[in-house]
């Protein structure tokens, strides 16, 4: 049974509800709609619910002139299984005293809340990250590490959470956000699913850098890294080392090092671990393969080995992956 034909038969369809404010920020706001609020056909009726539920009486302006008009407003919040804060009008803009009592009490009740960019602050001023680990666009870590001493500010950083509550950085970032919870809701094939349709990256950590220095490559050298990117794709089960790789393309391995991080913001070795882990997690999820065998497969040689990077990289063993992102009876 596929991951997909799984969920269609034991999922239920729970509720995302996005905030609307005067004075919204589109983009943010977009995201949320876009991952959350499209009809997916392939999962039949089960994806998510999908409702707006405003901050503001009267008329909600958005950036750009758009103008909303919203499900419902905060009682939609005591319904909600995950809310998403999609920015914030302002990191100095106060915060009604309504919208943080609803937030709290979905907190209490176990609600998910995820913050996209500036949202942060509407969580830090609902007192909902304190002792927390949380994040923001790079612009605004200083901000909300005065105004909110209490948080444990994470700097360049995509996305972190802990417990239920989720915070991203700058706007793009909401879409890593976005797509790990659904990876979380649904499994790895279905947040695939949705990013092919997005045009973006199935998956990227976390952890990741927000500021890449990406200068223009020399055409030469831009050509020989996407032909050494395709070629580690086909031979991960390969051991591989810096000088390895610089032969292979024909810089000195200074050189190589300082293109390939200016590229992917990561050393050789971590991406290399990083797609690694991306192939065993579709292997876990996809076949019934012993963890030696899938060990052997992507590289790292052995069932521990597999075992401890997976965990460090996860959160999670290999079989609790397995177990909970496919259908555990045959």
């Amino acid at each position: 049974m596929t991951e997909i034909a799984r969920i269609m038969t034991t999922s239920s369809r729970p509720l995302v509800v996005a905030l609307a404010y005067d004075g919204l920020c589109t983009f943010e706001f977009g995201v949320a709609v876009e991952i959350f609020g499209l009809p997916r056909p392939e999962l039949g009726n089960l994806w998510y619910r999908f409702a707006v539920a405003a901050v503001d009486e009267g008329e909600l302006r958005a950036t750009g002139g758009i103008r909303i008009v919203a499900d419902g407003g905060y009682e939609l919040l005591a319904e909600a299984d995950t809310i998403v804060i999609p920015g914030w009008r302002g990191v100095e803009a106060a915060v009604p005293e309504a919208l943080s009592e609803a937030l709290r009490a979905a907190s209490q009740r176990g609600c998910r809340i995820l913050s996209i960019c500036s949202g942060v602050f509407v969580l830090a001023a609902a007192g909902l990250l304190a002792g927390r680990k949380a994040t923001t666009h790079w612009r605004y870590t200083d901000q909300l590490r005065q105004r909110f001493p209490a948080i444990n500010v994470v700097e360049d950083v995509l996305y972190v959470g802990e417990q239920h509550i989720l915070t991203s950085a700058g706007s793009a970032a909401g879409i890593d956000l976005c797509l790990h919870v659904v990876r979380e809701d649904f499994g790895t094939e279905v947040a695939n699913s949705v990013a092919r349709r997005l045009v973006v990256q199935p998956h990227r950590d976390g952890n990741q850098t927000q500021q890449l220095n990406r200068p223009v490559a020399r055409s030469r050298e831009s050509q020989r890294l996407g032909e050494l990117f395709d070629w580690l794709h086909s031979q991960l089960a390969h051991p591989h080392t810096l000088e390895s790789l610089a032969q292979r393309t024909g810089m000195s391995p200074r050189t190589l090092l300082r293109r390939f991080h200016e590229t992917t913001g990561m050393t050789p070795a971590r991406w290399i671990l990083a797609e690694r882990l991306k192939l065993a997690q579709h292997a876990l999820t996809t076949t019934r393969l012993k963890m030696e065998e899938i060990a052997r497969q992507t590289g790292f040689g052995s069932a521990g080995s597999l075992r401890h990077h997976f965990y460090q990289h996860n959160g999670i063993s290999p079989q609790g992956w397995r177990k909970k992102f496919t259908h555990s009876a045959e």
